[in-house]
């Protein structure tokens, strides 16, 4: 959780440096981001599948 966190902060903080430079964000559109969070949150359910399907 805590490098969740701190992955958090660190996105905003060059967020926030990027808009006050005025550049465009180094980030895909969110439904990229969309696609990538699911493609995330299938990874862990495979991972937790496999460890209760295998006890």
């Amino acid at each position: 959780m805590k490098e969740i966190i701190l992955a958090l902060v660190a996105g905003w903080v060059v967020g926030v440096i990027f808009e006050w430079l005025k550049l465009p964000l180094p980030a895909p559109p969110p439904v990229g981001l969309v696609g990538a969070a699911g493609l995330t949150l299938g990874g862990f359910c495979f991972q937790w599948m496999r460890k209760y399907f295998t006890q």
